[in-house]
């Protein structure tokens, strides 16, 4: 058969597992991990999450833990998410404001453990923190109202960078709102916060398990189209970054993920920025619904969906399997 097929085969570097590792172009490593946690009130208190299996509520004294669990295996940052409760929640979502919240008892916590060992990264929304579920305050006729919602969003802000927040996060998608954090964290000489926008978050489909998580689903009146991005739009989505990124932002995040990869190629190859992306809740659930059908390996098929994020052109991703991957990943 010689001369039958050209000098060149593709399958050739693939023939042993040395080689494939050399020739490999996308490197996966816990450092590209960054684990969404759930805090709630109590002491030892863990609350499973029946929508996301293997996901948990913690409270303050179990959170640290966590955060030390994550920090030995080499994740370099968590994402938190409280859960307030219901009779701390209101219409204006004043308890975002609380100096002793949920959220920046569980900062001070860790911080005072752990130091600087990780890497702590608050959302900024009212949604935790309001009767209604919205991530704004509402207008008489529901609406969500933009420059009334960005005073307060600056007020919850101020309140986690005080309590030792590195990365702030506003997932609420009001317009302007990441040029008037980053002046007011300038004006009070937080000038190291990092602000890591989500510039490009759509109204999906894929967020229900989260509303599960922080006990919003029962309470949300209406829908969050009027200001999280439709699903059918990409040239949208670089309008929202650009002007992020013009406003002070050190970092920009695409959510969902898997559904939205062709979203973050876009950012990534335009912007050249650090890009970060969301696997969230739903995301999750339909993995561990696959395992559970005996249809999917899970190691597979987490690794592979978080390789699937870093070859789109993230930095890094937020993931649920956060401490599974990089468990697996130390091996």
């Amino acid at each position: 058969m010689t001369g039958a097929y050209p000098h060149t085969r593709l399958r050739r570097p693939r023939a042993k597992a040395w080689s494939r590792a050399m020739y490999r172009e996308t490197v996966l490593t816990p450092a590209d991990l960054i684990w969404p946690v759930f805090v709630t009130e109590g002491e030892g208190v863990e609350q499973p999450i029946p929508s996301l299996p293997g996901v948990s509520r913690w409270s303050v004294d179990l959170l640290v833990e966590r955060a030390r669990e994550a920090a030995d295996l080499g994740i370099p940052c968590l994402a938190l998410f409280p859960d307030t409760q219901p009779e701390r929640r209101s219409d204006d979502g004043a308890e975002a404001l609380n100096p002793d919240n949920l959220m920046c008892r569980a900062l001070r916590a860790i911080r005072a453990e752990l130091g600087e060992r990780i890497g702590l990264l608050t959302d900024v929304a009212l949604d935790p923190y309001t009767s209604h579920g919205q991530d704004g305050l509402l207008g008489e006729d529901g609406y969500v109202l933009n420059d009334e919602t960005i005073a307060v969003l600056v007020g919850q802000s101020l309140n986690q960078a005080r309590a030792g927040a590195d990365i702030i996060a506003p997932s609420d998608m009001m317009d302007g709102r990441i040029g008037a954090i980053r002046d007011a964290l300038e004006d009070e000489g937080f000038v190291n916060v990092q602000i890591m926008s989500y510039a490009a978050k759509y109204a999906s489909a894929f967020y229900g398990p989260f509303r599960d998580a922080v006990n919003t689903r029962g309470l949300l009146k209406g829908d969050k189209k009027t200001y999280q991005m439709d699903p059918a739009n990409s040239e949208e989505a670089l309008r929202e970054v650009e002007m992020d990124l013009a406003e002070g932002a050190d970092s920009v995040m695409v959510k969902p993920g898997l559904p939205y990869l062709d979203i973050v190629r876009r950012v990534k190859e335009t912007f050249e920025v650090p890009v970060f992306a969301y696997q969230v809740s739903g995301e999750y659930a339909m993995i561990e619904a696959a395992v559970a059908a005996g249809a999917a390996d899970r190691d597979a098929m987490v690794l592979e969906t978080l390789l699937a994020f870093k070859r789109a052109g993230a930095s890094g991703v937020l993931t649920y399997h956060a401490v599974h991957a990089a468990r697996l990943l130390q091996k």
